[in-house]
């Protein structure tokens, strides 16, 4: 597994950069998510200057049913991960982070959130390993997505998440490198105002989901 983030802020302006995980080696650089009006509170959702746009995704869900990721939460809080269920510690802490916090809502702003799980590694993701492993992390109402590698990198590209291919090691064992930051998006305009590192704690996504959930900033 590789974590990397660095916070760099100065008086008006800070970026973030990514946190890659993997099976083994070294990440392939660091490259800025976004940049924030001010300081970021050490973990928590950070809010960005100009929103992200949602990604126009489509792609296949753990009911092995097409997912047209805009149309499907337009209007909605979302909170959308890039990761892979093979990975050794950071995305199964992040989604039962998540899985976590939203238990702690309202039913009916858990009712209103959509958490969504990209993989980022389709060849051994199927449908029914990933639903499986979401639901072993308490994500039972996580949407779990899967398909084509390249529509998957492209998705995550513009939101400035690393989406690297899968990459065979000499002894046998397999790299992932991607971003581990989760975007959240506003159920106003449906716009990626938040960020949340591989760092945010439970506590810390409960304390600020609340707010996501009414398109107000934590």
């Amino acid at each position: 597994m590789r974590t990397k983030f660095l916070g760099a802020a100065l008086a008006t302006a800070a970026a973030l950069t990514l946190t890659a995980c993997g099976g083994s080696g070294s990440a392939s650089g660091d490259k800025p998510v976004a940049d924030v009006s001010a300081e970021p509170r050490k973990a928590g959702a950070i809010t960005l200057d100009s929103p992200k746009a949602k990604p126009d995704l489509v792609l296949t869900d753990t009911s092995e049913k097409k997912y047209e990721l805009v149309k499907e939460t337009k209007g909605r809080p979302v909170l959308l991960y890039f990761g892979y269920t093979y990975c050794p510690d950071v995305c199964s802490t992040v989604v039962s982070d998540i899985a976590a916090a939203e238990k702690k809502l309202p039913k009916e702003d858990q009712d209103k959130l959509q958490v969504v799980f990209v993989t980022t590694d389709p060849e051994r993701d199927t449908p029914r390993r990933m639903r499986e492993w979401l639901d072993a992390q308490g994500g039972q109402d996580i949407v779990g997505l899967t398909g084509d590698f390249a529509t998957i990198e492209a998705a995550a590209k513009p939101l400035g998440i690393l989406v690297e291919p899968a990459k065979k090691e000499k002894d046998g064992s397999v790299t992932v490198s991607h971003g581990a930051e989760v975007v959240g998006f506003s159920p106003k305009d449906d716009g990626g105002h938040w960020i949340f590192t591989a760092s945010s704690t439970s506590e810390q996504y409960a304390a600020d989901l609340p707010k996501i959930v009414k398109g107000e900033n934590p």
